[in-house]
């Protein structure tokens, strides 16, 4: 016998957002009102974010433990960019999120979250000056790129990588300027640097430049030098 789909809606307190928006199957808004929906988040970023010139991103995974050493390097980031004078921005959830803006907090540099509603895990850390909390995945991603001059990328899961390869495509099809990409741990992205090298460049998928433009650190002082290398805010204050 043939597998039966289900075809059943899904039941309303099933969907999140997203879904409403991405599966035809849920209907239970119209179209103009997802519109408003979007806009309204467009316009609440913009407002809110504004006077952000020298926003760093700093993307890492929500399930990295206090006690994890990948932690203690994300706090390092963060203190040592709000020293630098740069705000600090995340996605504002637990783990390597909450520690770079626990750092930031103690340069006393401004730490920004850009929450995201999900069915599970996140919730917002309790180290932020400003909190924008959003319904969809792309509101949110267009505020990122935005308001940050650089993106530093701790090591992470299914979001981070989302994240990371986000930003190396908009600078690829030149939708945005060129600026920083910075990994943080050989250990952890040097696989994944060299599968890109030995399968994407290889075969033609990829050019080199398109590889060369990734910085690879290991350290947080690392990553700020790289950084500042092609973004040093004009007055390193650690404030907004």
């Amino acid at each position: 016998m043939g597998v039966v789909k289900d075809r059943r809606r899904p039941r309303r307190h099933d969907w999140t957002p997203d879904q409403e928006l991405l599966d035809q199957r849920v209907t239970v808004a119209t179209d103009p009102s997802r519109v408003e929906r979007m806009r309204g988040e467009l316009e609440m970023g913009f407002a809110a974010l504004s006077e952000v010139r020298d926003g760093i991103a700093v993307f890492g995974s929500a399930r990295t433990p206090s006690d994890d050493p990948e932690h203690e390097l994300a706090r390092t980031l963060g203190r040592l960019l709000g020293q630098q004078g740069y705000t600090v921005i995340t996605g504002g959830g637990p783990g390597a999120m909450a520690a770079a803006n626990l750092g930031a907090r103690e340069a006393g540099a401004f730490s920004i979250g850009l929450t995201i509603d999900l069915p599970f895990e996140q919730g917002q850390n309790d180290h932020l000056d400003l909190a924008l909390n959003f319904h969809y995945f792309f509101t949110r991603k267009v505020m990122f790129v935005r308001y940050s001059r650089a993106f530093v990328v701790l090591p992470g899961g299914f979001g981070t990588l989302d994240e990371l390869f986000e930003a190396l495509t908009l600078i690829q099809t030149r939708k945005i300027r060129r600026f920083p990409v910075v990994l943080v741990g050989r250990w952890f992205w040097e696989p994944l640097l060299d599968w890109l090298r030995d399968r994407l460049l290889a075969t033609g998928k990829l050019v080199a430049e398109d590889i060369d433009r990734i910085a690879l650190v290991d350290s947080a002082e690392e990553a700020v030098a790289t950084v500042d290398a092609t973004c040093r805010p004009a007055e390193p204050t650690g404030q907004r």
